[in-house]
């Protein structure tokens, strides 16, 4: 069977003495498996029709995939009161995330194998039914599963940084990412902003006028893709080698044992303190058999002689990947923090009554300026320099920022706007550089989609396990503050003991569950107000200290981040073709 790298014209010996550096534990980081250098390229193939659509519907669906979630994710409530109540509301967002999380590895494999063309199309069409079924729908169950559709084609959506980084030179990779994120600024940078104007000044659509403008840019990404996307077949990566010999050699119950794994893993981070109690046996148990069932397949991919692995195990031997990869998790984790914590804050420190969309607008901050640092990072890193460096720089100017939070009071609004804002700017800049050294650092760029797909769900992991500290410590905290500041300021403004505790109660119902707490008065009302903000801020002071570990972490990882601008030539790892011809665009 002829390998993909013979049939591209690769040199196979210097393949295997490449891993054989990896697996000697030797720091070597220039790629292999080039297509083509863009000196080599026929004129005007960066300005094709082929090249621009191809951007074009990256793009596109990088929007779709990060609206997919980030629209309906502040609005879930309102969902819920519309189609509901319904106690499973939590899977629309679990949902998406358990089915990216695991897919994006598979999808990069698959598509290193089989070609990417026909993988990212079916992507494109479940983001359009997805959105359809969501649009549709009149049970939180409906949603739930649309949300799923959504969460598979988003994971082929999400990919962008490799599937763009394969069709541009090398030292524009970061570029191209920023061009990406100029995308997401509709779909994520102010997702809270988009999603409550349709509630509030559009009521006859409503919450579903998002997934109508799901639907739109998903069909508009997959025209796009169909009429440009023309990467190598599996004929050209393959030659006259059978399709069913691949199909037949891979790895099936490696793709088992990883997805169950991963997703009961992911489940387990998920349910504790919000659906079930970290103590119950619910969520011991998934977490157990979760990482059991990873560990086996990490055992499985190390000692099974397999002829087409889910995750080729010689990229965790390539420690410049591995450090980028832990760069990216961590960088995220970080980010998390605010995601998780800063609309809470909003709502219950920032808020303005008399301005219902003040407070979708300051939520929005945490979205736009991560999105605003990858896009100035992408452009800017480049004519720096020095991409290592910058990483920990980038994270040591964040980190500083985000503990700075921690002074922040009910008072200071405009202070932690600013800090909020700049932080996430920063770490935002490093995310941006972080996973674009993940795809320098592959040292077969023919496994680029492995490579990069893996470190992607690792990324899902990293971040789902620091959400899970800053949600347990959040819950913690908020119980300790609230018991121990708002029923002594409101018995001392003369409620009683039993009233106390269910003017403490009311805060998670709603302003009408005030005018029922026996003895209430508007000076009891505004005191015990006021004391419950406070024990909020000294709750989410803790969260933001907390991040200095997480930024500690990060910043020590980056010492081991390789320098990869040397890595920024004009090779291009992939090229298009017209119309499944072998002949390069403009040929």
């Amino acid at each position: 069977m002829a390998s993909d790298t013979a049939a591209y014209g690769v040199d196979t010996e210097k393949l295997d003495a490449k891993h054989q550096h990896l697996e000697n534990g030797e720091n070597d980081t220039v790629g292999i498996a080039f297509q083509a250098d863009e000196a080599s390229l026929p004129p005007g193939y960066f300005r094709s029709s082929f090249f621009l659509g191809s951007m074009t519907a990256i793009g596109l669906g990088l929007m779709a995939g990060v609206a997919g979630f980030g629209y309906a994710a502040p609005i879930l409530g309102i969902i819920n009161e519309d189609i509901g109540p319904d106690p499973n509301v939590v899977w629309v967002a679990l949902s998406y995330t358990l089915t990216v999380a695991v897919s994006l590895t598979i999808i990069g494999r698959v598509s290193d194998i089989f070609g990417r063309r026909w993988v990212f199309i079916g992507g494109a069409l479940l983001g359009v039914i997805g959105s359809i079924v969501c649009a549709t729908a009149q049970s939180i169950n409906s949603l739930i599963g649309g949300t799923a559709i959504i969460g598979i084609g988003a994971a082929t959506q999400l990919s962008y940084y490799y599937v763009m980084g394969e069709l541009v030179p090398m030292k524009h990779r970061l570029a191209g990412n920023a061009f990406c994120y100029l995308f997401t600024i509709p779909g994520s940078g102010i997702a809270p902003a988009v999603a409550n104007s349709l509630i509030l000044y559009h009521p006859s659509v409503g919450w579903r006028g998002c997934y109508y403008i799901l639907i739109a840019i998903n069909s508009l990404a997959l025209l796009c893709w169909i009429l440009f996307y023309h990467p190598p077949t599996f004929r050209m990566k393959h030659g006259d080698d059978p399709i069913m010999t691949y199909v037949k050699n891979f790895d099936y119950l490696g793709t088992v044992m990883f997805t169950g794994g991963l997703m009961v893993l992911l489940l387990g981070l998920n349910w504790g303190g919000s659906v079930w109690p970290w103590s119950s046996a619910h969520v011991i148990a998934t977490i157990i058999v979760g990482f059991v069932a990873l560990c086996l397949f990490v055992l499985w991919e190390s000692f099974a002689k397999l002829k087409e692995p889910l995750v080729p195990m010689h990229l965790f031997r390539n420690r410049p990947w591995n450090a980028a990869t832990i760069v990216s998790g961590l960088g995220a984790s970080i980010y998390y923090a605010f995601a998780i914590v800063w609309p809470q804050m909003v709502a219950v420190l920032y808020s303005d009554a008399g301005s219902p969309m003040s407070g979708p607008w300051l939520s929005s901050l945490v979205g736009l300026c991560i999105v605003l640092g990858e896009i100035v990072g992408g452009f800017c890193a480049k004519s720096i320099g020095h991409l290592k460096y910058q990483c920990f720089v980038t994270l040591l100017i964040g980190g500083i920022f985000f503990a700075s939070v921690a002074t922040c009071t009910p008072d200071t609004k405009a202070r932690a706007a600013a800090l909020v804002s700049l932080g996430v700017f920063f770490i935002g800049w490093t995310e941006s550089l972080a996973i674009t050294i993940v795809t320098l650092t592959a040292s077969n760029q023919n496994e680029l989609g492995s490579a990069s797909g893996i470190a992607g769900s690792i990324r899902f992991l990293i971040s789902s396990i620091a959400a899970t500290v800053y949600t347990v410590i959040l819950s913690n905290r908020l119980t300790q503050t609230t018991t121990s500041q708002v029923i002594p300021a409101v018995i001392n403004a003369g409620l009683s003991e039993s009233s106390a505790l269910s003017f403490l109660a009311a805060f998670s119902v709603g302003p009408s569950a005030f005018e029922k707490v026996p003895g209430i008065t508007p000076t009891i009302l505004a005191i015990g107000t006021r004391a419950y903000q406070e024990a909020n801020a000294s709750a989410y002071r803790t969260v933001f200290l907390t991040t200095i570990a997480f930024t500690g972490v990060a910043i020590i990882a980056t010492l081991f981040l390789p320098n990869v601008d040397h890595l920024l030539t004009g090779n291009v790892a992939t090229t298009l073709h017209e119309r499944n011809k072998e002949d390069v665009v403009g040929s």
